[in-house]
């Protein structure tokens, strides 16, 4: 491997990943068409310099409490970090790429080479960035970490096994001061679909959120607590649309040992559970996902958050009290998987693995209760400030 201004890229076989093509001459792999065409209306193309061998095994794999990504607080009270398991964290190679170069946001023809990809206009969020395989034209999602959070950010997955319902990263390239993680694509989310939809017929229903629950359940068995589950979270791996996954493990909590108590206040603000508002004592994290997991499926099925409010302190009254509606257009057994879910009292919730057990799974779902009509206007997902703002 050349080391002092060289023109090859190790791509690291990382956490099961093949190593393939792990030598690539860049200039033996030309562009296609398209990505020429491409790099032509856009400014050039940011070729790295290979960066040195570096070990990160010396970093310590814990997760510190994260405060909440869609919205910073400062003023948010710091509590107790999330116990964590030492594992034995891979080290990652290095790779052709610019020291670290920061792609810019404020221009959308900006194109930046990272190893084989090409970065383009970033998504919604701050650090996630479109990107094209320059040799497969497969494209992926890039999200841009400090390489000191390195340890921490793949800590869930290197505990985790492969799931076909959770999100994996397909590889990671290095830099000197950032580090690269490339994931498969999606296809939408759930929230956006459910507000297309208003509400999801319940055969529907039952196979999507049977889906969501078996990531959970994988999570919770392997010691992973989600802590930030939402409609959001969870995207198509499909272009029909009827296969998902969870996205990313971005807010998850590596338990040590079958203790899952946490401390720290973590979620968004319609997602989360009474026993979180309620107590300054820990919780269970399972538990939590569980409850997040209940707003999920009635959200699906009503059209409508079961805790709704504009104003956050009436919000959190709501749902400390537990009290919600479940229409007449849902059929027992879905109303029955509300009410076993969204329990005020954590240890009376059905666990994510025996959600999986529920009869409704098994329903006719070519009953009347499945009303064909559209939900009333009060019935009708929000916008997104309660999807996109935490606590």
């Amino acid at each position: 491997m050349l080391l002092d201004g060289g023109r090859f890229s190790e791509i690291p076989a990382l956490l099961g990943i093949p190593r393939r093509n792990c030598f690539e001459r860049i200039s033996h792999h030309p562009p296609s068409p398209f990505l020429r065409l491409l790099c032509n209306e856009t400014k050039p193309l940011i070729l790295m310099s290979v960066n040195a061998q570096r070990s990160l095994l010396s970093l310590p794999p814990r997760l510190k409490r994260l405060d909440f990504d869609d919205a910073d607080n400062p003023d948010l009270p710091k509590s107790k970090r999330a116990r964590v398991s030492q594992l034995s964290i891979p080290a990652l190679s290095p790779c052709l790429g610019s020291p670290s170069p920061t792609p810019s946001s404020s221009d959308d023809n900006t194109v930046s080479r990272i190893g084989p990809y090409l970065l383009l206009n970033p998504t919604e969020a701050n650090n996630c960035y479109r990107a094209i395989h320059t040799h497969t034209e497969q494209e992926y999602i890039c999200k841009v970490f400090a390489m000191k959070r390195y340890s921490e950010v793949i800590a869930p997955y290197a505990r985790l096994p492969p799931h076909p319902h959770v999100g994996q990263m397909a590889e990671v390239i290095a830099g000197d001061r950032k580090a690269y993680v490339l994931f498969q694509r999606g296809y939408g989310d759930m929230h956006s679909y459910v507000r297309t939809c208003k509400r999801l017929r319940e055969e529907e229903a039952a196979t999507l959120f049977r889906q969501m629950a078996e990531a959970v359940a994988h999570c919770h068995q392997h010691g992973i607590v989600l802590r930030d589950l939402k409609l959001r979270k969870f995207i198509f791996a499909n272009r029909q649309r009827n296969k998902l996954r969870l996205e990313n493990l971005d807010d998850a909590c590596v338990l040590k040992g079958e203790d899952d108590s946490l401390m720290d206040k973590h979620g968004c603000p319609a997602y989360v559970g009474p026993e979180i508002l309620n107590t300054k004592q820990s919780y269970s994290g399972r538990a939590a996902d569980v409850w997040s997991l209940g707003v999920v499926l009635y959200t699906m099925l009503v059209g409508r958050y079961p805790f709704q409010d504009m104003e956050p302190a009436a919000l959190f009254s709501k749902i400390r009290r537990g009290l919600y509606t479940v229409p007449d257009h849902i059929s027992p057994k879905a109303k029955c998987l509300i009410q076993c879910i969204l329990r005020r009292n954590p240890a009376e919730r059905l666990t994510a693995s025996e959600i999986l057990d529920h009869p409704w799974f098994s329903s006719n779902f070519n009953m009347t209760y499945n009303s064909s009509s559209g939900p009333s206007t009060d019935q009708l997902v929000p916008d997104g400030y309660t999807e996109d703002a935490d606590l």
